[in-house]
């Protein structure tokens, strides 16, 4: 078999029910930009940029592994992931999948492109929180962001296989989606890597990587990944993780998250975890300067102010418990729903 390169459209290829060739999806690219919202003209215009004489495309980071910049990402890297991607969730020419997610982000940009490569029947709709609302047609692949998934537990039923990426799940929107018929798979990815380079199912703590991905870790205990198809050079990132075996690891929280409190490293996602199971609202710990202690751990909670039982923090260890609680109306978050971290953001 010859192969695949950005030109090639699989003959099973559909978007909102018709089947394109290279020149249809061409046609349909300058209608998006001439007659369609700001999401179709997204879609239109990486559809261009798609089938153009170039081997590569632009697009700006989202800073997960350092400050945000402009990377250059190769198409045949993307139809590698896209490749490996299909092989890893044993999706097949023909399978029905819904793009609900923006296109000028990478997880929307390579819903196009595995739909184009593996010949998968594509429906388009725009991006929103609820975007299985009104539609009761079953997919066999939908990829959402967390926010997405919580307003669509109702209409889940109509899913096969969801893959959650974005943001990472809370534990009390993972028991909501376990009790599904749907498989739902939490990933893990970003722009550097052309979007997922693991996967897990929703309920287990371990993520075991795609093929083609291999994985160490830094002299930090952060994950490095190794994808040939994607960089000659390894992608260093900013995640804490313990690795189980060659092919698999556990993410325990980001670096940057890491609060110093009186010379004790504190890793906000493992407390969080811990305090899951007791609070309603959302939450996070983070740190703030303090004079005495170089950094105090706070707990920010939105909503109104509560009060807590003399015992409420005793699933803490000692130094984990914070110093302070504040509480805020509505936390922030970015266009790709991650929560703003920052005491001075929410």
């Amino acid at each position: 078999m010859s192969k695949l390169t950005h030109k090639n459209v699989h003959n099973y290829f559909k978007i909102d029910g018709f089947h394109l060739n290279a020149d249809e999806v061409r046609r349909v690219a300058y209608d998006y930009i001439k007659e369609g919202d700001g999401n179709e003209q997204a879609i239109g215009e990486f559809l261009l940029d798609w089938f153009d004489g170039k081997d590569y495309i632009e697009m700006r980071t989202s800073g997960t592994t350092g400050l945000p910049k402009l990377v250059r990402l190769e198409k045949q890297a993307m139809i590698q992931s896209a490749l490996a991607t299909g092989d890893f969730f044993k999706l097949e020419p023909g399978n029905k999948a819904l793009l609900c997610l923006p296109v000028r982000f990478i997880a929307g940009k390579m819903m196009l492109v595995r739909s184009i490569i593996l010949g998968l029947e594509l429906d388009i709709t725009a991006p929103s929180t609820q975007p299985l609302a009104l539609n009761d047609k079953v997919y066999d692949f939908v990829a959402m962001v967390p926010l997405q998934v919580q307003n669509s537990i109702a209409d889940l039923k109509n899913v096969k296989k969801l893959i959650i990426g974005g943001a990472k799940m809370d534990a009390a929107l993972e028991e909501k989606v376990l009790p599904l018929k749907t498989e739902v798979y939490e990933t893990y990815g970003m722009t550097e890597t052309i979007t997922h380079i693991a996967a897990k199912k929703v309920g287990e703590t371990v993520f075991t990587i795609l093929p083609n991905v291999k994985i160490a870790q830094d002299d930090r205990g952060c994950l490095v990944i190794t994808v040939a198809t994607i960089s000659e050079e390894p992608i260093v990132t900013n995640d804490l993780v313990e690795l189980i075996r060659e092919n698999q690891f556990i993410f325990l929280g980001r670096i940057d998250n890491v609060i110093n409190s009186g010379g004790v490293k504190l890793i906000p996602e493992q407390i969080e975890a811990k305090l899951i199971s007791k609070l309603t609202n959302r939450f996070f710990v983070t740190g703030v300067p303090d004079t005495a202690l170089g950094e105090k751990l706070i707990l920010v909670i939105e909503g109104e102010k509560q009060e807590f039982a003399p015992d409420f923090f005793n699933v803490l260890e000692k130094y984990e418990k914070p110093k302070e609680i504040v509480f805020v109306p509505k936390f922030k978050e970015n266009e790709n729903g991650k929560l703003l971290r920052k005491p001075s953001l929410v």
